[in-house]
């Protein structure tokens, strides 16, 4: 057995816990199993039934990561189950009874009983459901081995599918047939690639070639899903190999076909700096892309998506892409109300996509420079500037140049400017109460000559020297 636990039991101030010491790439880590997992254990046991750890939070615990991710499944019925967890909430076909985490109110404890799924109608959902026998039925249900594991209530691993073995190998494969589990539920596909990003892992030969093969299922499932498990491949330490993986698995070709789309469209000529096509430029941007944000990282990901409909070469040999962002534009709008973006989310995606070829130039003036940021929004300066400096690192340029750092020394200062009237110091009531005017026209005419000697840094923004200002 790869993994080794000890069972252990300690006692601090206040609490208790269970330590749970294990072995992983021959490194020794301990794990704390939170009070309120030790409370679910010990009130089955104590009410005669089985209990057991499962899935991604038995993954970890051996991987020696923390987790607060905790489902259990048993052989109580729901009704059951609420005996013993008065408070839980069931409200679901699937067995599943929820329970309060103390540890993260926004992801509740899930104790599900033993069950069997059969006719998958839709590829996602079992039209029939029927409570299990015993965890091997149970276990033998799960997408991937790496999820299949189990922990007992005296922390022994149950491993039916050397699960263990591919944890240590860094293998995602499937739990029997793959093909079976494509087709159960063709979302998995999509999380097999998402894991394997989070995880550094790679997708066992068998398994990468059952999602070449019904990739195409994956038009089968709800956008918003398959947009949730992008994200979230896009949000893991390794967006680059999760997209590339996407890429050879087929996936991209059914999900985001613009993209595939790049690939081989060429960038090198003369008097261009690019080295890579379209298609590696933008996988070498999403490399090269500091922030976290996965928004921010799509946005990298497909800016110059518009490339291939702009495309032209001419007689000297020069490639040219002109108002190739704003057909990228376009084509970021389309993905976004496809895969169902949020209002906010698509809002941000498309001001990083449209305005990232801003310009930079030692002579701009304030006012242009104000201009980018209302344009781009001053909540998405910095992620604007982390795909810009991605994007000349992706296609071969250094990571930034003299100009770009004055650029960014300039938003600064910029900023400490007022952008529109309402940022003046004093405000219409004022106004009317040093001049004694009434409410009108004249007001508004009054706060925009402030406004404008402001921004041409006549007088400063302050409300005693505005006030000055306003007597003769």
């Amino acid at each position: 057995m790869i993994l080794r636990i000890i069972y252990q039991r300690s006692i601090q101030v206040k609490t208790s816990f269970y330590a749970l010491e294990c072995c992983y790439n021959g490194n020794t880590m301990k794990v704390e199993l939170p009070k309120s997992v030790q409370e679910i254990l010990d009130k089955f046991d104590k009410a005669g039934y089985e209990i057991y750890i499962v899935g991604g939070a038995v993954r970890d615990i051996i991987m020696g990561k923390i987790t607060n991710d905790w489902d259990f499944t048993t052989n109580a019925t729901p009704e059951q189950i609420l005996k013993i967890i008065p408070g839980g909430l069931y409200n679901n076909q699937f067995g599943t009874v929820f329970t309060d985490n103390p540890d993260d109110l926004q992801r509740p404890h899930e104790i599900t009983t033993f069950r069997k799924e059969e006719n998958y109608t839709d590829f996602r959902h079992p039209k029939k459901i029927t409570w299990g026998k015993n965890l091997e039925e149970d276990l033998s249900r799960r997408d991937f081995t790496i999820n299949s594991l189990a922990l007992d209530k005296e922390f022994k691993v149950i491993d039916l599918y050397k699960g263990q073995e591919d944890i240590k190998n860094k293998l995602i494969r499937a739990v029997g047939d793959p093909d079976a589990r494509f087709g159960e539920d063709a979302l998995r596909m999509m999380r097999a690639v998402r894991i394997a990003s989070e995880l550094g892992f790679l997708i066992e030969n068998k398994t990468f070639e059952a999602i070449k093969k019904n990739a195409p299922l994956i038009n089968k499932i709800a956008k918003e899903r398959v947009k949730e498990e992008f994200f979230k491949l896009l949000a893991s330490p390794n967006p680059y190999d999760g997209v590339v993986l996407f890429r050879n698995s087929g996936l991209m070709q059914e999900v985001l076909p613009e993209m595939e789309k790049c690939f081989g469209v060429e960038q090198k000529s003369p008097g261009r700096h690019h080295i890579y096509d379209v298609g590696n430029h933008l996988l070498m941007s999403l490399k090269f892309c500091k922030s976290a944000d996965p928004v921010t990282r799509f946005a990298t990901l497909i800016h110059d998506i518009g490339k291939p409909l702009t495309y032209k070469k001419l007689e000297n040999g020069t490639i040219t892409f002109y108002n190739h962002e704003m057909v990228s534009t376009k084509i970021a709008e389309n993905i976004a109300d496809r895969l169902r973006f949020s209002n906010k989310e698509k809002d941000k995606f498309i001001k990083l996509v449209r305005w990232h070829q801003f310009t930079v130039d030692e002579h701009q003036t304030d006012s242009a420079i104000r201009r980018i940021l209302r344009n781009v929004g001053l909540e998405n300066v910095e992620d604007m500037l982390a795909l810009r400096i991605a994007d000349r690192l992706g296609g071969g340029a250094r990571e930034t140049s003299w100009r770009l750092e004055e650029f960014k020394k300039r938003l600064i200062e910029v900023q400490k400017q007022p952008f529109t009237v309402r940022d003046l110091k004093i405000d219409g009531n004022d106004v009317m109460k040093e001049l004694n005017l009434k409410p009108g026209p004249e007001v508004g005419k009054i706060l925009n000559d402030l406004f404008d000697k402001v921004v041409e840094k006549k007088i400063e923004n302050e409300k005693k020297e505005l006030l000055a200002a306003l007597r003769p």
